[in-house]
C-alpha cells in the first residue's frame, strides 16, 4: 500500500480550484424568485394598502388565487400587469432651456 502525501500547496491549489467551481455554480444559475406571493409581499412590493389591493382584485386588475381564506399573487401575472401599465415618459416642454 503506497503512501501518498499531500502538501500545503496541494490543499491551496485544491482550494482554488474548489472555490472557482463554485464562483462558476453560482454565476451560471439565476437568482430564483419566488413564483407566489402572498398580500403582505405584494403591498410592500407595490408600496400599496391593503385597501388599494382589494381594488386591484375586485375590478380585475390583478388576478389572484384562493386557497384556505390565504391569497397567492403569481409574480409573474404581477410583472405583465405592471409592464401592461407601463407609461412611457414624454419630454417636458415647459422646463426647457
Amino acid at each position: 500500500m503506497a503512501i501518498e502525501v499531500i502538501t500545503r500547496e496541494d490543499l491551496n491549489e485544491f482550494r482554488s480550484l474548489l472555490l472557482n467551481d463554485l464562483l462558476d455554480i453560482i454565476k451560471s444559475k439565476p437568482q430564483q424568485q419566488m413564483q407566489w406571493l402572498k398580500s403582505n409581499e405584494v403591498r410592500k412590493l407595490l408600496n400599496i394598502s391593503p385597501g388599494t389591493l382589494q381594488n386591484l382584485r375586485v375590478n380585475g386588475t390583478i388576478t389572484y388565487t384562493k386557497i384556505g381564506g390565504i391569497l397567492y399573487y403569481s409574480n409573474s401575472d404581477l410583472e405583465k400587469v405592471l409592464e401592461t401599465n407601463k407609461v412611457e415618459a414624454t419630454p417636458n416642454l415647459f422646463n426647457r432651456k
